[in-house]
């Protein structure tokens, strides 16, 4: 990560705490995404397995949320950080909350893979589902990576692209609509879709947060309920 954000402290036993806790927040982000993958495979091939394997796992995204939350307090107890040490220690906090939920987005994937009627598919359907499923882990890794540079132009880029997930979704609801209407056959599968990715655009609500999470502690200005200009004002200096 770019430790020169978070390094300078003058105690040293800080920056090792607070550079210890960033790297949990990574290595969570990284399962959340792994989770996410998983998820969407699983509903797209039925593979109820996999499935299982996402819900089950979800436990350990759980666990790292509580293990951080808790390395966060004991720094606000021992070291009282102010200023931009203090925004790190937040910016933590929020970012683990929305990769927590995050990881309940997937596993709410997982389970209608698992209850999944694929008796029925519809390939020009899972073609845009797909799509869209691409998006928005790209749009989370980016988000994860710049967290890890502290990079708020990064972050402005990737925030940016949540409207293009929105425009997707919006896309499969009209899509679905029109399919439900030419064979009713593909009625529960387009519903469970419809639920599906619904969720997925939650994620991309959840990405774009840490963006703004990031965007805080580099700049120090709250961006959360701002559009798009704002945001890139604030980020641009203007």
């Amino acid at each position: 990560m770019n430790t020169r954000m978070i390094d300078g402290h003058t105690s040293q036993a800080y920056n090792a705490e607070m550079n210890e806790i960033v790297n949990d927040v990574l290595a969570m982000g990284e399962k959340v995404n792994d989770q996410l993958e998983k998820a969407l495979i699983a509903f797209i091939q039925a593979d109820q397995a996999l499935a299982q394997q996402v819900i089950e796992a979800d436990k350990s995204v759980n666990d790292m949320e509580l293990s951080i939350d808790d390395k966060c307090v004991q720094i606000l107890v021992k070291r009282q950080p102010a200023a931009s040490d203090l925004r790190a220690v937040i910016a933590v906090i929020k970012t683990i909350k929305d990769l927590e939920r995050i990881g309940d987005q997937a596993k709410r994937i997982a389970r209608m893979a698992g209850n999944s009627s694929a008796q029925v598919l519809v390939p020009k359907a899972f073609s845009e589902f797909e799509v869209m499923g691409s998006r928005v882990k790209q749009m989370l890794q980016g988000a994860m990576n710049a967290f890890r540079q502290m990079d708020a132009d990064a972050a402005l880029q990737v925030a940016l692209l949540d409207k293009q997930i929105d425009n997707d979704y919006e896309g499969i609801l009209r899509q679905n609509m029109t399919y439900m209407l030419e064979d009713p056959r593909n009625i529960t599968r387009l519903v469970e879709m419809t639920w599906v990715g619904r969720a997925i655009e939650r994620i991309g609500d959840h990405a774009r947060n840490v963006c703004e999470h990031t965007i805080y502690f580099v700049k120090g200005r709250d961006v959360r309920h701002v559009d798009d200009d704002q945001l890139e004002a604030v980020v641009r200096n203007r």
